[in-house]
């Protein structure tokens, strides 16, 4: 009887054993799904997908700009592809005709885009002016291989005007400055050429500066200095104000292009600091 009772227990005890077991393996199987960590991995992926998928789209977009670009660099065999951009202006001008810093120069064209210029040049290794320069120191920047963007403040501002700092600051050789009662929005000087836009997103201002800047075959002095002379030639943080330039033939007026030699002279020397 007794060995039977226990027997019976013994029973009873293995039953319930094996249902805690199979409750415990229930709630196992039962566990929430960690669907917050897999939607977190879901973004992450997705981001990370969408990050290089844009970083290839961005180089893509990068090495089609560039061969774009590539017909308008200057070489021994296409030495001023800037010819090929619609609406360049150009001239001849002939270089090293100085003036001093109290004359003005008659210029016939707005801004001016060669011809003669001050003795000292405007710093332009990537210098956006926030006011106008004077243009006889901008003129002899063109001289030495920069292009100077100018625009017409009343038309360009505010995301336009960062869209062109973008393309000047901190680029040697770029100039930048606004240019009172320009014709146009925006106008691009190098030396001897000049191309007037309405839209700083037209692709002719890159053609422009990639045909242009610092071409050996188009410039007098390329190469030479653009960085700032300093107090006493001219001073980036100080320069001198735009004047107008006076119509040509204007009495105590330079004109823009010199009838004799005598006027060429060499670059004013840099004053010691």
């Amino acid at each position: 009887m007794t060995v039977h009772g226990g027997s019976g227990r013994s029973m009873v005890s293995g039953k319930s054993s094996k249902a805690s077991r199979n409750t415990r393996a229930s709630v196992v199987t039962k566990r929430a799904t960690p669907w917050g960590t897999i939607a977190a991995v879901a973004v992450v992926l997705l981001i990370a997908v969408g990050v290089f998928g844009y970083g290839i789209a961005a180089n893509r977009a990068k090495d089609a700009e560039r061969a774009a670009l590539s017909k308008f660099t200057p070489s021994a065999t296409n030495q001023d592809p800037s010819l090929q951009i619609a609406g360049i202006v150009s001239q001849q001008y002939a270089g090293g005709q100085h003036v001093t810093p109290d004359q003005q120069v008659a210029y016939t064209h707005a801004p001016p885009f060669g011809g003669a210029h001050d003795g000292y040049w405007a710093a332009c290794n990537g210098v956006v002016y926030p006011t106008a320069v004077r243009t006889e120191n901008l003129v002899h920047s063109l001289e030495h291989g920069a292009v100077w963007i100018a625009y017409n403040p009343d038309q360009i501002t505010g995301d336009a005007l960062s869209t062109l700092q973008k393309k000047v600051d901190g680029e040697r050789y770029m100039v930048m400055s606004p240019y009172p009662g320009l014709d146009s929005p925006v106008s691009l000087q190098s030396w001897g050429h000049q191309l007037k836009v309405g839209d700083v997103t037209d692709p002719r201002i890159d053609e422009f500066i990639s045909a242009l800047k610092q071409n050996q075959y188009t410039h007098p002095e390329v190469g030479a200095s653009c960085d700032a002379t300093g107090p006493g030639a001219f001073d980036q943080d100080n320069p001198p104000p735009f004047v107008a330039a006076p119509a040509p033939g204007t009495p105590g007026s330079q004109p823009e292009i010199s009838a004799t030699p005598a006027t060429v002279a060499p670059d004013a020397p840099v004053p010691s600091q």
